[in-house]
Parts: structure tokens; C-alpha cells; sequence
């Protein structure tokens, strides 16, 4: 699996956040869905990776700056023809080390209190790479997990 920067121009990787924007509509009521679109994804703020088996999309995900120490995972997604394939995963962990790399402190994940959203947080805490910030006593409309970079 290659992993590489991505300017959302291709077919596949729009239809692919197409996806994902329609499910998170189906999964929750309107204000409470803050997955960005197209546009969201191209904000100076915002990087955004595609991982890739050959020519096969296997999954996206971004980053998103909410100051100097905190950035946010944004759009992580994989088709469903493959999910459980280590795209997520790995999508995931290069997110978090690129957010090392920028200096966090702190990598927050929207993950939703449903039960379809225990494999966000598992595949986050699998990562190893961050561990859960007890001082994160959030309590939005939106769940959302923070965890400390180490």
C-alpha cells in the first residue's frame, strides 16, 4: 500500500467522499455532521492522503489544524468492497505521525457514540501512537475522542 497527497481531483477519490458524506447524513441528524466536503477538504488548513494498491483506491484520510498543538482526523474512510484490509489503519498512523512531525500535542477523532463507531476508536487506540487525554472532559453535541501524542 502506497500512501500519497491527494488534490481530490480524481473520480474515484470524489466518489469516495461522496460515500462517506452520504452515510454520515444517514447515521446522524443534520447538525450534528461536521465531516467536510470537497471544499472543506481544500482549505490551507487541511491535508488530505489517499492510500493506494496499485491503481485500487483503498481508502483517504485528513488532517485538519484547529491550532499550533491540535490537529483533528477528518474523513477517514474506505470503500466497503475493502474494508479490513489495513487501509484505515494505515491511513491512520500516517496521519499521526505527520501530526508529530507538526508538532501536536493533542489529535482529536469525531467518532460518533454508535455502536458503528467502536471500530474509530478501536483502530485508535490500536494505533499506539496516542494514548486517551483524561483531561478531555468534551461534551459536545458531537463525540468526539482526543488523545495526547507521546
Amino acid at each position: 500500500m502506497r500512501i500519497e497527497p491527494d488534490d481530490l481531483l480524481r473520480p474515484e477519490v470524489r466518489a469516495l467522499l461522496r460515500e462517506h458524506l452520504t452515510n454520515m447524513h444517514e447515521l446522524s441528524p443534520p447538525e450534528s455532521v461536521h465531516a467536510l466536503d470537497i471544499s472543506g477538504l481544500q482549505s490551507p488548513d487541511v491535508a488530505f492522503w489517499t492510500v493506494w494498491e496499485g491503481s485500487l483506491l483503498m481508502g483517504c484520510g485528513a488532517l485538519k489544524e484547529l491550532d499550533a498543538t491540535h490537529g483533528e482526523v477528518k474523513s477517514m474512510r474506505t470503500p466497503a468492497k475493502q474494508r479490513r484490509r489495513g487501509a484505515g489503519r494505515a491511513v491512520l498512523t500516517h496521519i499521526v505521525a505527520e501530526a508529530k512531525a507538526r508538532g501536536y500535542h493533542r489529535l482529536s477523532l469525531e467518532t460518533g457514540s454508535l455502536e458503528r463507531s467502536s471500530r474509530r476508536r478501536s483502530c485508535m487506540r490500536a494505533s499506539g501512537s496516542c494514548t486517551a487525554d483524561p483531561s478531555d472532559r468534551t461534551r459536545w453535541i458531537r463525540t468526539a475522542r482526543s488523545c495526547r501524542l507521546s
